[in-house]
């Protein structure tokens, strides 16, 4: 039952105190009749469905609800929205970046508004920083796949990726006069509940973007490749390293003999006037001198000689 501060039904009924108790059966058969109005409208309705008791059953789920609950300005208020929440007259939850909006079922529907600011830039690095190296892939980030280590680390209370108190604002167009009444306590027990199916849904809230856990460790690699030359263009073996592949070619390479080395030309000796004349040959000297007749051309002349006597005496 709510507690009406300023009271209902003037002229109807009854004016301050309690309100009349209206059964789930007939809240929700109200809010869905309301819920199906809005879709006709063109409205994206999202019920929270909750399936047995539990509210939330994955690791997101789960740290979402266990972090809210630990602080003093949450736990008191929080359980009030239990029952709410799996009764399902949270009618409808919307998560977008740094809001939730929600419909829930009371004695009438009442509008949820939930107001989250961004995570801080300096937090997001510094849990980029400390989760560099230790998350597999996204798939394994999202389905909570991860090391006791990592996980510490995106659920830690103060350093971690969900809100703070201080950092979340909220109001419900019901009358009820708690800082927070049971339709907002249903509302934050539902986003549990969502991040069952949905857990990006957690950082798309928070105003970040989860792939970047994974991208920091691949530029982290490339990095540390490229500093280790002048040059910014990965070597072959590097490419290798980074990505645990062999390429094609990078074998034969390391055991391929080195290149020669050529040495360049000296400058060439300067040479003499009589030396830029080229030599004549043995053959013109000897001819030109009356000097003896090299062998060849003596032999030849013999040849004749001896031919032209053999004809002479036939």
């Amino acid at each position: 039952m709510a507690r009406y501060g300023y009271g209902g039904y003037y002229g109807g009924g009854y004016y301050g105190g309690w309100a009349p108790y209206v059964p789930v059966a007939e809240r929700r058969r109200r809010a869905m009749k309301k819920m199906a109005a809005l879709r006709k409208k063109g409205v994206n309705v999202q019920p929270v469905e909750i399936n047995g008791r539990k509210i939330a059953q994955s690791f997101w789920g789960e740290a979402w609800c266990e972090h809210l609950e630990s602080f003093n300005d949450f736990e008191n208020r929080l359980p009030r929205g239990r029952t709410y929440v799996r009764n399902g007259s949270v009618c409808h939850l919307g998560i977008a970046k740094g809001r939730i909006e929600a419909k829930v079922s009371g004695s009438e529907l009442y509008d949820v508004k939930v107001v989250i600011k961004p995570l801080a830039e300096k937090k997001w690095k510094a849990i980029k920083g400390r989760c560099s190296g230790q998350i597999g892939s996204l798939l394994e980030l999202l389905q909570g796949r991860l090391s006791d280590q990592v996980m510490g680390m995106v659920t830690d209370r103060k350093e971690g990726l969900f809100p703070l108190p201080g950092e979340i604002t909220f109001r419900c167009s019901c009358p009820d006069s708690a800082s927070m009444c049971k339709h907002i306590a249903a509302v934050f027990y539902g986003v549990g509940s969502r991040l069952d199916t949905k857990p990006e849904l957690l950082f798309l809230l928070r105003g970040v973007n989860q792939e970047e856990l994974i991208q920091a460790d691949a530029e982290k690699a490339v990095r540390a490749a490229t500093s280790r030359g002048k040059s910014k263009r990965l070597a072959a073996a590097e490419i290798g390293d980074v990505f645990g592949i062999t390429l094609q070619g990078e074998t034969a390479a390391a055991s391929a003999d080195p290149p020669a080395i050529e040495v360049a030309p000296g400058p060439k000796p300067a040479r003499s006037r009589a030396a830029k004349k080229p030599a004549s040959s043995p053959a013109r000297r000897s001819s030109r001198s009356g000097g003896d007749i090299p062998p060849p051309v003596k032999e030849k002349a013999a040849n004749k000689t001896a031919k032209r006597r053999t004809t002479q005496a036939k």
